[in-house]
């Protein structure tokens, strides 16, 4: 298993669910979590598949376990097609329901995690958002000038995930990494992963020297399309540069800009002449980026309100509209702070 991909787990059926519990406690429990923390984790999972039967006629729950040092957590994203939910604040206090059961539901999972949320729409649906950390929660960090959140899911009926994200932080600036091997299986995942070592690993800032560098290691891979982003915190700018398929955009408030990729194929062929593209960083922008499992003919302004909330809700809502489920998906998001 790859951590930091999510692995989504089908809750259409109430005879799958004791299963589905099984194999999500099985994942936690494979993580060193303590007895009470993976209870935790067991009691949000059992709610929410039970929230998704009695009031959404099923849905799906993805699961990330996250074993990065700062940020060893699981993170749990319920997902339906429901009714929706009027007055979602309201729905979050126990013995409250509507459905005449004891209300239980939402307040529990919000009691047993260390982190809580919610988005809802009438006749659209719910996503809920539930993490728990293996020990201590992170303090708000008042520091925090790149907030970045991901969503990577296999194509249906894979082990393995083609698409592939990361970050790295410096002192200077913030880089994000965005790869889609081509096709999908093992073969997609040992691209985009190697691809993702040498953007770790390599001592490039700017995004066209990381391609590059990526492009010159993948070579024996079957090849990949990415696109690698640098928000550098001194100039108050990204540069961003990519090659083949992955769509990236800068939405603001007010507006958004496209930003458009090269054509070719990261280790096998890929222009010899490349510019990075520069964008001044605006107050509330945005930087979304894509893999092609994820259409991309979106509009945020048809969800009110979603901007108020943890970026993982954007993700996952332009996963649940617009994933194609016939090839591996993959989002990133990215906003800036006030400069420090």
């Amino acid at each position: 298993m790859v951590r930091d991909a999510h692995i989504s787990f089908n809750a259409e059926d109430r005879s799958y669910l004791a299963i589905l519990k099984k194999e999500i406690h099985a994942l936690v429990g494979s993580t060193g979590f303590s007895e009470n923390k993976t209870g935790n984790v067991d009691l949000v999972v059992a709610e929410m598949a039970s929230n998704l039967i009695k009031h959404a006629g099923g849905g799906e729950i993805l699961v990330r376990v996250s074993d990065d040092p700062k940020n060893e957590m699981v993170e749990l994203i319920s997902i339906d097609n429901g009714p929706g939910i009027a007055d979602p604040q309201k729905m979050l206090g126990d013995g409250v329901s509507t459905v005449h059961t004891l209300g239980h539901g939402l307040g529990s999972m919000k009691r047993l995690s260390d982190f809580f949320d919610l988005y809802s729409l009438p006749g659209w649906g719910t996503i809920i958002l539930s993490r728990i950390y293996k020990s201590k929660v992170p303090a708000p960090s008042k520091t925090e000038q790149v907030v970045f959140r991901s969503l990577v899911v296999a194509k249906p009926g894979e082990q393995l995930c083609g698409d592939g994200a990361a970050i790295r932080e410096k002192s200077n600036c913030f880089k994000i990494f965005l790869g889609d091997g081509l096709g999908h299986g093992a073969d997609a995942h040992a691209a985009v992963q190697k691809a993702i070592q040498v953007f770790k690993e390599g001592p490039d800032d700017q995004p066209l020297a990381q391609i590059r560098s990526i492009h010159g290691a993948v070579k024996k891979t079957r090849g990949l399309v990415g696109t690698a982003a640098t928000y550098f915190y001194k100039e108050k700018k990204w540069h961003i540069c990519g090659v083949g398929n992955i769509a990236t955009r800068m939405q603001g408030t007010l507006s958004s800009k496209n930003c458009l990729s090269y054509n070719g194929i990261i280790g096998m062929n890929i222009p010899t002449s490349m510019k990075a593209l520069e964008l001044d960083h605006a107050h509330g922008q945005l930087l979304i980026m894509c893999s092609d499992g994820i259409k991309t003919r979106w509009d945020l302004q048809k969800y009110p309100g979603i901007l108020r909330l943890d970026l993982s809700f954007i993700a996952a809502a332009l996963y649940k509209d617009f994933g194609r489920k016939t090839d591996d998906m993959s989002l990133v998001i990215a906003r800036v702070n006030s400069p420090l």
